[in-house]
């Protein structure tokens, strides 16, 4: 009968105790959150009830399960898995904590700073240095779980033996990786390229979505994912459009006939800019840029507060302004000099009629 009870009052009481000590601790949680509103440290704490529930049940059942005195024959390969899922744990809520600990620093900066350019470079730190130390945490508890094997201690001695040569191997064969590795630190801590900034690679427009250690992915307008090496921005350019301040100044040409009313343009283009809520009222303006014997190149000039707002705005004016020229002004539509030419109206000054060409 002892036999049976006293593995029942262990077991069960191990897991018991975890279970009460792991409500306790969220209760006090939850009344730290009620309490301080602002700050998410104590709702992302409450991520790691998991681990953090694990890590006191393995170490409860680590300690006393000598005195459960069942399956004896087994107790040092039990021993050994309980010791394993404890380390395993405990890395898990190590990476939690920091992970909170990370995002409440964070949040607390974007509160205090309104710069969005500085917000973004601030996360992708955030985000870089969280890597980084997961990957630290997790290689630590790696070694920890095969130290905790006999023959992998034994072993100890001819691995530290061969590591110069293995690093040397390692180090070549990881080249590539290597210097991605530091090329995703130097984008972090160099401010070259931040989470959301507004790029164009190989032609292509679009927005920094993700920043790892060895790439980096690009979301592009029609929502495509390009994943590009980090090694890249390192050794090529690029155009950041992001960088500084957001504001950007757009423009838009057309090719028209040399008849073409540009003071009349002008104000037109002042007309569309006004009625678009996507032009920021910095500047504006429009120019005849060059000229050939049988077009004039008109050009725009109009600005916004950031990329996709410019866009917005480069659009609309070129729809309207081409649908304006159609409807009140189509002697000014480019056209072939062989064909009849729309005879322009008559000047309201002198009343003539230019001739046709």
């Amino acid at each position: 009968m002892e036999n049976l009870v006293r593995p029942v009052i262990v077991i069960g009481g191990s897991v018991l105790l975890t279970l009460v000590i792991g409500w306790a601790t969220d209760r006090v949680l939850c009344k730290a959150d009620e309490r301080d509103h602002d700050s998410p440290l104590w709702a992302l704490l409450r991520r790691g009830r998991v681990p953090y529930q694990l890590v006191l049940c393995a170490a409860l059942l680590r300690g006393s399960y000598d005195q459960a005195k069942l399956l004896e024959r087994h107790q040092p390969g039990i021993g050994r898995t309980l010791t394993l899922v404890l380390i395993g744990s405990a890395a898990w809520l190590v990476i939690r904590i920091a992970a909170a600990i990370v995002e409440t620093s964070y949040s607390r900066y974007a509160r205090a700073h309104r710069d969005p350019a500085r917000v973004r470079r601030v996360r992708t730190q955030v985000e870089l240095i969280m890597r980084v130390v997961s990957a630290i945490v997790i290689v630590v508890a790696i070694a920890a779980m095969l130290l905790a094997f006999p023959a992998m201690r034994a072993a100890g001695a001819s691995l530290l033996a061969s590591a110069g040569i293995l690093g040397i191997v390692a180090g070549v064969a990881a080249q590539s990786t290597l210097s991605n590795m530091f090329a995703g630190l130097q984008i972090a801590f160099g401010d070259m390229v931040r989470i959301g900034d507004t790029v164009v690679v190989d032609g292509e427009w679009g927005t920094v979505e993700e920043i790892t250690l060895t790439f980096l992915t690009v979301r592009t307008w029609d929502e495509r994912r390009i994943t590009m090496p980090v090694s890249y921005f390192t050794s090529k350019p690029f155009e950041n459009w992001s960088r500084g301040t957001p504001q950007m100044t757009g423009t838009v040409f057309w090719h028209l006939d040399h008849t073409a009313p540009v003071e009349a343009m002008r104000e037109k283009l002042r007309d569309i800019l006004r009625e678009s809520p996507a032009w920021d009222g910095r500047a504006y303006g429009l120019v005849m840029t060059d000229s050939t014997p049988n077009t004039v190149q008109v050009r725009a000039l109009m600005t916004a507060k950031d990329a996709d707002d410019i866009w917005t705005v480069r659009v609309a004016v070129r729809e309207q302004m081409i649908a304006w020229l159609a409807a009140e002004h189509p002697y000014a539509l480019p056209r072939v000099n062989t064909s009849e030419a729309v005879p322009r109206p008559s000047d309201p000054v002198s009343g003539r009629v230019p001739r046709p060409r």
